[in-house]
């Protein structure tokens, strides 16, 4: 790559500097500049840093949907009967490849779950009134260990 060169501080001096000498005006000190410096000060570059996708759980982007979580625990998983009404209350929030979902089920408690794995196919690791198991604690992301562990029944997004 062909540039400007080397920076000025790292460049070899060519020579002394020649002086000449500028007229004063009365109140300025002998021997202050009387021009601004000939180069700006260098302001490093702004770095965004990129949050650790599991640290905090936020509306899923690329899914799951909310039906899709219902459609989970309908179907192989066993967990809701075709019968019971669901409504989602809160979700699916996201964190790494795992989520978190609150389901509002007529008759019934709310039912938190917690899936992890691809959103059009997500895996069920717990469904109940209380989602903070060994599993969660010990390799859920801290964004679903947050709202499943520490922030109790029916967590609200942001926890």
């Amino acid at each position: 790559m062909t540039g400007c060169g080397s920076p000025p501080e790292l460049r070899e001096p060519t020579g002394l500097p020649s002086h000449t000498a500028a007229p004063t005006t009365p109140g300025t000190p002998t021997g202050a500049p009387s021009t601004a410096p000939s180069t700006a000060p260098t302001i490093p570059p702004v770095v965004t840093a990129t949050p650790d996708a599991g640290l905090v759980a936020t509306a899923c982007r690329n899914g799951p949907t909310g039906q899709r979580v219902v459609q989970l625990l309908r179907g192989r998983a066993g967990v809701l009967p075709a019968n019971v009404r669901v409504q989602v209350h809160t979700g699916p929030l996201c964190a790494a490849d795992w989520q978190y979902t609150v389901l509002e089920v007529t008759g019934h408690e709310e039912l938190q779950v917690v899936t992890r794995g691809q959103p059009t196919a997500p895996t069920l690791v717990t469904a109940g009134t209380d989602v903070c198991t060994i599993e969660v604690r010990a390799t859920g992301p801290a964004g679903i260990r947050a709202l499943a562990c520490d922030a109790g029944p029916a967590a609200q997004p942001g926890a």
